[in-house]
């Protein structure tokens, strides 16, 4: 079987490229530890005061008065009254005849086992 000279190029290019990965995290870690150089601060301006104002005085305005209206008289409406429907006379339930009572059935018995042993001896395969 012949070994075609490209097929020793890709071993050698997966590990190049593998190795070459690895130092991206470490440059990473530099650019996050990196210091910034310090700004100098520069003094904050003072503006001048601003002058206090008068505030306009509002002259007061009298309340107008309202004439007061003559409420309405409303008639009072009489109440309708309610006619009076006969309630309707409903016939009386008969009584049911009584109940004869049925005699009572002996109870059946059950027949007795014997009792099963708690102890029973285990068989050995020996």
């Amino acid at each position: 079987m012949a070994v075609h000279p490209r097929s020793a190029l890709f071993p050698l290019l997966f590990i190049s490229l593998w190795l070459i990965s690895g130092n991206g995290m470490v440059t990473s870690r530099r650019l996050l530890e990196a210091e910034l150089p310090k700004i100098p601060e520069l003094p904050k301006p003072e503006f001048p005061s601003i002058p206090s104002l008068h505030k306009p005085e509002i002259p007061s305005v009298p309340k107008p008065e309202i004439p007061s209206i003559p409420k309405p008289e409303i008639p009072t409406i009489p109440k309708p009254k309610i006619p009076i429907i006969p309630k309707p006379e409903l016939p009386e339930v008969p009584k049911l005849p009584e109940v004869p009572k049925l005699p009572e059935l002996p109870k059946p018995e059950v027949p007795h086992f014997a009792e099963i042993p708690k102890d029973i001896p285990v068989p050995s395969l020996h």
